[in-house]
């Protein structure tokens, strides 16, 4: 609608300060003026008279002057006087009224009905005339009446209803229900007329028909009566009382009518109305308005049960609307229920709000939603784009103060989203967080519709009778209008409802990032356990790497021997931590740990190795010492026992305990005779005392003619039975002997660590390599490649704060072949045109490394 002023032509309180915006205040005369049909009397507690209305002599037959300061028991009877009183002690409220019906003020009178109420100090009285002839018995009509609208159906039959109950108790021509829409128009939507009239059902009128201090009067007056509009007012005397104020007459029934609305009305056609306020939650929802073509006087009793017929559809019209609006927070409230139950189950790091933006815009009725935070931007249905989304986000941080903001006129308030209002022309935002904001935004399209008002809601102004001033306008033929650019109101219920989507979400937010905290500092603790255990078993492994070499110095006739029996004993430990690490530090199988020590460094012969026992677990620490022990018992077998020839075996049977431990026999046959060493070596020295020691078990071992025997016993604390409990006899894999591929010429070898590095090359060279280059990084490894390309390339994956894949990538451009080696053990890590690549675990031997460049350049 155009913001040109529209004269309020509605009634207004007389006596108020009122912005006409541009018209001049009503006379002095008519701001204490009275209609005609009644008198009023207004006087102090001490019941002295101080105003009268200018006809009183006309009721009391006694002049203004004479009444003036008299005591009104001097004026009213006994009786009257005793009524009042009575009824004045009833008054409770500023806005409260009493009224007694068919009361003579004086002696032998004619009867007055009477309404009473107070203005601060003042009692003003007012009566009109009874109406002998009327009859009418209010409490039984008024029951009746209320039946019928409890039998009306749905809100659209119980307004129907009302409209024509009113018409019938009152008689009026025409009788409508105004409703007051979210921008202050109102709208007929029930209606009730004499078939000679045309129907105003469906117009809607401007907001400026019925301004602000109008309606603050309807909210105050329940009912309102105009007998004729051209009845002259009376004024009261005296205008000002001794303090150079008028008389509030803010709820006077009989106040008279600002000359605006009796031209308004005119210009309607209307010569008598009435209203009847409809109030809803202390609010005014909307108004009975009825209309008579010729003057009508309605009887006060009749008013008073219209009155209170209005009271009583106010209250059924806000439980209808209150139980409508509970059957749609109940579907909402199983959608947010529902919502909260899955948000209650986020932890940090797993879901995000986006996952659940569907099941939002669920919770509020809406053509799309948005989320913006800082974890990124999400919308779902009909929404702005990403870009036109910031752009809003920013007007919201400049508008929305930290609190829901909701507008049907988007691009009213900002005018860029006037070219997206095909998917956005409305838009609920709830903040979610304190600046920068993080948004949960629900959008509605336009919804183009015609409304057809009573006449052109924009027609300028006019000078008119009354002055230099606005006129009320005077056509209120149908105007139709296209507007565009809105969407659909948000509702009371929606607002409630967001704002507990708003508080559920701010305590999701909250507990996540509290939970979020915790974890923090749980992993900060569990990172620091973690480097501390480290710390303690790369002590523990150098310590007894340490121990291998101080031990076996003294046992190896050569360097050459020395450093196998070492490079065994350490593989052997490499072997049992890669067994355990694969299960993440968790128990292993007993039987992969020997069939491991079989198949590593007894080749073809390993099938001679014969287990016998149920799946069994052994803990991380029993599973390294006990590869110690079977590497040095399968050396041992290797070189003077059982497997030093084709002919001989090797049986290991291991039995659980009652007490929970674990037996492990081992027995040799089909060697050579056996007799004891004429010393005991380091070998000896770990078999027999490792598992006491380290594990608190036992250990035995006898050297029969027929073959080594041992006995070993496992504490109940390290051993665990597995799930299957058949008894299994698994048979070790059998590994083909590398064949003698030549080593090319020339290798790369990629390796950060300098010592790691040496050894490498060394085997490498003991191999056959002859040019062995050595890199420690990508740049380095990438200049060798371009200067002199190798024939193959042994690069670690792990390159402290980077990897040789770029390496293996410029490797894979040339076709020259390369295997990867790691200390990981697994190949998790490796990107996907990797996970094929032929990959040996550090340390690694001359063997692992043959037989991987067998595999690669075969």
């Amino acid at each position: 609608m155009s913001d040109s002023p529209i004269i309020p032509a509605a009634e207004f309180a007389l006596n108020e300060q009122i912005d006409l915006s541009n018209c001049e205040r009503e006379p002095i005369h008519l701001l204490g003026a009275i209609q005609p049909t009644g008198c009023l009397i207004a006087t102090s507690n001490d019941w002295r008279i101080r105003r009268v209305s200018a006809n009183i002599e006309a009721h009391l037959g006694r002049p203004v002057d004479d009444l003036l300061g008299e005591q009104l028991g001097d004026v009213l009877s006994h009786k009257a006087m005793h009524d009042i009183g009575g009824r004045l002690h009833l008054l409770r409220g500023p806005n409260a009224m009493e009224r007694l019906f068919g009361i003579p003020l004086q002696d032998g009178g004619v009867p007055y009905d009477l309404a009473v109420h107070m203005v601060d100090d003042t009692i003003v009285i007012e009566a009109e005339p009874s109406d002998l002839e009327d009859g009418l018995e209010a409490g039984t009509t008024v029951r009746g009446m209320i039946a019928r609208l409890h039998q009306a159906e749905g809100f659209e039959g119980l307004c129907r209803e009302a409209v024509r109950q009113i018409r019938g108790l009152t008689g009026f021509h025409r009788v409508m229900l105004y409703r007051f829409d979210h921008d202050g128009a109102g709208e007929v939507i029930a209606e009730s007329a004499a078939s000679f009239l045309s129907s105003f059902l469906g117009l809607r009128f401007p907001a400026s028909d019925i301004p602000k201090q109008a309606r603050l009067l309807y909210e105050r007056n329940w009912l309102r009566l105009i007998g004729d509009i051209k009845a002259e007012p009376v004024p009261l005397v005296p205008q000002l009382d001794s303090r150079g104020k008028p008389l509030d007459l803010s709820i006077s029934v009989l106040r008279s009518v600002s000359p605006i609305h009796i031209e308004y009305l005119g210009n309607m056609g209307v010569h008598a109305s009435m209203s009847i306020s409809v109030i809803r939650k202390g609010k005014l929802w909307g108004l009975i308005a009825c209309h008579h073509n010729e003057p009508l006087r309605l009887a006060f009793e009749r008013r008073t049960a219209a009155e209170l017929f209005g009271q009583i559809f106010s209250l059924l019209l806000e439980s209808r609307e209150r139980d409508a609006e509970l059957a749609r927070v109940a579907e909402a409230n199983k959608v947010h229920n529902r919502l909260m139950a899955s948000l209650g189950a986020m932890r940090p790091g797993t879901r995000s709000l986006t996952d659940f933006l569907d099941m939002l815009g669920e919770v509020l009725p809406c053509d799309g939603i948005g989320l913006w935070s800082a974890g990124g931007t999400a919308l779902r249905g009909h929404t702005p784009s990403t870009e036109e989304f910031a752009g809003l986000v920013r007007f919201l941080n400049r508008t929305a103060s930290g609190s829901i903001y909701s507008t049907y006129n988007l691009g009213e308030v900002y005018a860029p989203a006037r070219d997206y209002a095909d998917r956005a022309a409305g838009i609920l935002a709830i903040p979610l967080s304190r600046g920068p904001r993080d948004y949960l935004v629900f959008f509605r399209r336009e919804v183009s519709r015609s409304v057809t008002w009573a006449g052109d809601p924009n027609k300028p102004m006019a000078v008119g009778p009354n002055g230099v001033r606005l006129t009320p306008r005077k056509s209120f033929a149908a105007w139709r209008q296209t507007v565009e650019g809105q969407c659909l109101p948000w509702t009371d219920s929606d607002m409630q409802m967001a704002e507990r989507v708003r508080i559920t979400l701010l305590e999701v937010v909250l507990q996540l990032a509290d939970m979020a905290e915790r974890e923090r500092r749980a992993s900060q603790e569990r990172q620091e356990i973690l480097i501390a255990e480290l710390n303690h078993r790369v002590r523990n492994i150098l310590g007894l790497i340490r121990g291998l070499v101080g031990q076996s110095r003294d046992h190896a006739a050569t360097v050459e021997e020395f450093a196998a029996m070492i490079g065994g004993r350490i593989q052997a430990l490499a072997r049992a931590h890669d067994q355990i690490t694969a299960d993440k530090w968790q128990p292993a199988p007993l039987a992969d740990l020997v069939l491991a020590e079989a198949a590593a460094y007894l080749e073809a012969k390993a099938d001679r190795v014969i287990l016998e026992g149920p799946p069994v677990l052994l803990e991380p620490q029993a599973h390294t010492t006990l590869a110690l022990v079977m590497h040095e018992m399968m050396t041992n077998a290797a070189k003077y026992g059982a497997l030093c020839d084709s002919h001989g075996t090797i049986r290991i049977r291991w039995t659980p305990q009652e007490d929970g431990s674990l037996e492990i026999l081992w027995a040799e046959e089909g060697g050579p005779p056996v007799k004891p060493p004429n010393r005991k070596g380091f070998g000896t020295t770990i078999i027999e005392r490792a598992v006491p020691h380290d594990l608190k078990g036992e250990a035995e071992l006898r050297y029969a003619l027929a073959g080594v025997e041992a006995r070993f016993v496992l504490p109940a604390a390290h051993v665990h039975l597995a799930e299957a409990s058949a008894h299994v006899t698994p048979k070790p894999a059998i590994v083909p002997e590398a064949e003698e591929t030549p080593i090319p010429r020339r290798v790369l070898l990629v390796e950060d660590n300098l010592l790691i590095a040496m050894d490498a090359e060394d085997q490498l060279r003991r191999m056959g390599a002859k040019e062995v280059e050595v890199a420690s990084g990508v740049q380095s490894a990438l200049q060798i490649i371009a200067r002199e390309p190798p024939d193959i390339a042994l690069l670690d994956m792990n390159l402290g704060r980077e990897n040789s894949f770029p390496v293996a990538d410029a490797l894979s451009a040339r076709g020259i072949p390369f295997v990867f080696a790691t200390g990981y053990g697994e190949t998790s890590a490796f990107p996907e045109r990797f996970r094929k690549s032929v990959v040996i675990k550090k340390p690694y031997t001359q063997a692992d490394i043959r037989v991987a460049l067998t595999r690669r350049l075969g």
